[in-house]
Order: C-alpha cells, then sequence, then structure tokens
C-alpha cells in the first residue's frame, strides 16, 4: 500500500472511531431517557441499535487487524492503531450499558427514590465521555488528565446515590402496611442499584478511552491501570 493510501486508512480510522462513538453517545442519551420516561418504544429502538454498534465494532476492529498485520506500523501509527483499538472495546461496552439502562425502563419505577437524580449522573457520564472522544480526536493531553479528574466526581455521585437507596432500604418500616409489595420494592431497589452501577461505569470506560488517548498522542502510559 503507497504511503499516501496507509496515512488515509489510519485516517479513515480515526473518523469511523469519532463516528461510532457519535453512535454510542446517542444510545446512551436515550437510554437515559427511556428510564426517565418509562418509555417503552424507545428502550426498544435502544436494544435494537445495539447491533449496529455491535456490527460496527467487528468491522472497526477487523480494520485495527489489517492495518497492522498487513502494514506493520510502528512508533506513533502502531499507537494510533493500537488505541482506537482499544477505545472501540470501550465504546462497545458503554453501548451494552446503554442497553441496559433501556432494559430497566419498562419495569423501574423513578419515583421510588426521587432523591436520586440518575439524570444528573447519567449527563455527567456523557461529558466524561465527549471529552475523551474529543481528547482522541484532537490529541489533546490536557483533555485526557480533566477527564480522570472528573471521573471522582462521578464515583463520588454514585457512592452518594448508593448510598441514599441502601439507607432508605434499611429504614424502611413496613409494619402494619398491608399495602405494600415488597417484592416489587426490592426489585425497584434493585433495578435502582444496578443503574448507578452501569454509569459507573460508563465513567470507567471514559477514563479508559481518555488514557489511551494520552497514550497514542503522548506515550504516556500515567493513565493506563
Amino acid at each position: 500500500m503507497p504511503r499516501e493510501s496507509y496515512q488515509e486508512s489510519i485516517s479513515k480510522l480515526r473518523e469511523d472511531v469519532l463516528y461510532m462513538s457519535e453512535l454510542v453517545s446517542e444510545n446512551l442519551r436515550s437510554g437515559l431517557d427511556a428510564l426517565e420516561q418509562k418509555d417503552d418504544e424507545l428502550a426498544m429502538e435502544v436494544i435494537a441499535r445495539d447491533d449496529d454498534i455491535n456490527t460496527m465494532y467487528l468491522e472497526l476492529e477487523q480494520q485495527c487487524v489489517d492495518l497492522i498485520a498487513l502494514q506493520q506500523p510502528v512508533a506513533s501509527d502502531l499507537r494510533t492503531i493500537a488505541a482506537s483499538f482499544k477505545i472501540i472495546t470501550d465504546l462497545e461496552r458503554i453501548g451494552d450499558l446503554a442497553t441496559n439502562l433501556a432494559e430497566y425502563a419498562s419495569a423501574a419505577d423513578c419515583d421510588v427514590f426521587p432523591e436520586v437524580d440518575i439524570q444528573h449522573i447519567g449527563d455527567e457520564t456523557l461529558e466524561m465521555l465527549t471529552h475523551a472522544m474529543q481528547a482522541y480526536a484532537d490529541e489533546d493531553p490536557g483533555r485526557c488528565q480533566t477527564v480522570a479528574t472528573h471521573d471522582d466526581n462521578v464515583d463520588d455521585l454514585c457512592e452518594a446515590a448508593s448510598s441514599t437507596v441502601v439507607q432508605a432500604l434499611i429504614n424502611r418500616n413496613v409494619t402494619g402496611d398491608a399495602a405494600f409489595d415488597a417484592e416489587s420494592y426490592i426489585q425497584d431497589v434493585s433495578r435502582l442499584l444496578l443503574s448507578i452501577r452501569d454509569l459507573e461505569r460508563v465513567g470507567d470506560h471514559g477514563v479508559n478511552i481518555a488514557a489511551r488517548s494520552l497514550y497514542m498522542t503522548e506515550n504516556d502510559d500515567s493513565l493506563l491501570y
């Protein structure tokens, strides 16, 4: 492959990774909306679109493999391909987490713990993902560090939300409340805790993307865990 064509292939890979991140971000936003609105139709759309994300992941994975196998890249080109390979894996997993949120949508009772703002946590994780992908697009090491710092805030939000739910569960007094459906209540608690956990994992994947972007740009592995 001529050098110009080779560089065009690497540029196309990066463009495709950014496009995949747009699809994943849109699906995560829709998953959060479906959860908040208990919108079954939107939830089914999120679940269906995950197949497209998975297909794109496999196509991009093959692009990475072909570039490594056929071109034997070195130095910065190899870091770019390797980072892209890892980033699409994180994006695919975020897509799976968006699907989880959609699956909770039809059954979850969003009013059980109104003091737990799942949407705010979701907005924070989406912002992390946006900044992480911008760092990848712009090769911006400073933005990579910002994403890692932002994750501490998301972790704090998730910990506080989980503590609120668990404490309310402990304090729940159902004695003499014949109308109380304990099984349904426990299921709602479980779904809410799972939603919090899934959003925390989205944040972790955002940090992974920032870490790979920093490695790609600066050959700096300080954010890699």
